[in-house]
């Protein structure tokens, strides 16, 4: 959820804990301890503006920004830095959720055209079905969903596709029967999809009601090598790698910058524990 505080007061505010951060920073770097940050986008278009939409050119200042302070890196790196116990390099991922049409008519030619890595989560029953999500239907908007075809050329050209549930479901209050049916089938029909294996969940919603310790037993007994969460916080160099906790792709530069130059909002986050 965006934060009603202006873009100005956010940039002031970054000015002012600029010099704090940089000793932080300089300090986590000779340690080899910078952590990593997953950022999670919606939808980039001009139209029909929400609260899960950026706009094109708002999407492209975040790249421009991020390209010139971060290594852009893929899920898989990410996890490898993580587990590695050094990272002196500011790291970040780019990933996106739901599976939304308008996102191959700009964002994703983007991010190909500036060869930046990016994970594609999808929701497989809306795929499949081409229904659009009811988020959208509430405001009124049905919005158009990726094709099959979509997809599968992502895939083809190396994209990472990942599970998004199938019907978009909230994991933290679904049975078991449920949590089977959007966390393993869903996994095997996007893998009959793209004709590869899946490697990476994440949860819709993703805040920590909306997570469940066996949602992630089950992601681990189906074989995906991550599941990502939605409430925000960085990872930790040495910590699970199992359990990737990202941020909002907010479209608020302002709020991004102060989010990815270690504010404590974001190092100290809380993390969902699903082990014992």
């Amino acid at each position: 959820m965006q934060s009603s505080v202006p873009d100005f007061l956010i940039s002031a505010y970054n000015w002012t804990v600029g010099p704090i951060r940089t000793v932080k920073v300089r300090q986590l770097k000779s340690q080899g301890k910078l952590p990593v940050g997953i950022l999670f986008y919606h939808r980039v278009a001009d139209e029909h503006l929400n609260g899960w939409t950026i706009t094109k050119q708002g999407f492209r200042e975040h790249l421009d920004w991020l390209q010139a302070n971060f290594d852009l890196v893929s899920l898989t790196e990410c996890q490898r830095r993580i587990a590695s116990g050094f990272n002196d390099r500011p790291t970040v991922a780019i990933t996106f959720d739901d599976g939304y049409a308008e996102n191959s008519e700009y964002a994703l030619p983007l991010l190909l055209e500036r060869r930046i890595p990016f994970s594609y989560f999808v929701a497989v029953g809306h795929v499949l079905g081409q229904r659009p999500f009811e988020h959208d239907c509430r405001l009124n908007q049905p919005l158009p969903v990726d094709s099959i075809e979509t997809i599968r050329a992502l895939s083809n050209i190396g994209v990472d596709i990942g599970c998004h549930t199938s019907t978009h479901a909230d994991c933290g209050a679904s049975s078991e029967v449920q949590l089977v049916r959007e966390i393993v089938d869903s996994g095997k029909q996007l893998e009959d999809l793209i004709g590869r294996p899946v490697q990476h969940f994440a949860f819709p919603i993703g805040q920590p009601q909306n997570l469940s310790r066996r949602s992630f037993e089950l992601c681990r007994e189906y074989g995906y090598k991550a599941a990502c969460s939605a409430y925000g916080g960085m990872n930790a160099i040495g910590d699970d790698t199992f359990h990737l906790q990202r941020m909002h792709g907010d479209p608020s530069l302002a709020r991004i910058c102060n989010w990815l130059s270690y504010s404590g909002s974001q190092m100290n986050k809380v993390r969902y524990q699903y082990t014992d």
